[in-house]
């Protein structure tokens, strides 16, 4: 099965060459925060961790094609986990753990595994990675610092109450403290303090 995953890796890194804040470093990070909850919250790590590794493969043609790109990246995990003979039920439930993982999607996790993904990538969103990430997006599109705070608002501070398993839960109380202290300091700054 290690192989196989390393082949997953080597394919997902192929489409996810550009470094931003949804490159492949955001991949791998992801990827491990769902190896630790998973282990710690019993999940199928068969089914776990090719979801992380797939889960952002299509990001970058997102904005090529309109496709979202959980459902682009779903379909794609679909075509190459068939291609690799994996079994049709765990297919099924990577491809779900695919399209449920975006905070955004509307489409809730039916499953254990498909929750960890979902706060493995919300869980990167926050903490110091999170900031960094936040800023990076910032400068992609071109919004600054105010876009950032916005996004503190919008988007950030309400993560650590949406999270499903208790392993995240915990991580995400140390992430938010770290976001809210850090956003109190920026927001001072910026007033002049």
């Amino acid at each position: 099965m290690d192989g196989g995953i390393d082949l997953i890796r080597q394919h997902v890194q192929a489409f996810l060459q550009e470094s931003g804040s949804h490159g492949f470093d955001h991949t791998a990070r992801v990827t491990r925060l769902c190896r630790r909850i998973g282990l710690s919250e019993g999940a199928d790590m068969a089914v776990i961790i090719p979801a992380a590794l797939f889960h952002d493969i299509a990001r970058p043609l997102e904005e090529e094609t309109g496709i979202r790109h959980e459902e682009q990246g779903a379909e794609m995990a679909e075509a190459y986990l068939r291609s690799a003979g994996y079994p049709g039920d765990m297919i099924h439930s990577i491809c779900h753990a695919i399209r449920s993982h975006r905070y955004s999607s509307g489409i809730a996790p039916a499953t254990l595994e498909a929750e960890i993904l979902s706060d493995a990538d919300k869980l990167d969103a926050m903490g110091a990675v999170g900031i960094a990430r936040t800023f990076m997006q910032a400068g992609e599109d071109g919004t600054g610092i105010p876009g950032a705070v916005a996004h503190f608002h919008e988007k950030l501070l309400k993560l650590k109450d949406r999270m499903y398993t208790d392993t995240a839960r915990e991580i995400a109380e140390e992430r938010h403290a770290f976001l809210v202290a850090f956003l109190e300091g920026l927001e001072g700054e910026e007033g002049g303090h």
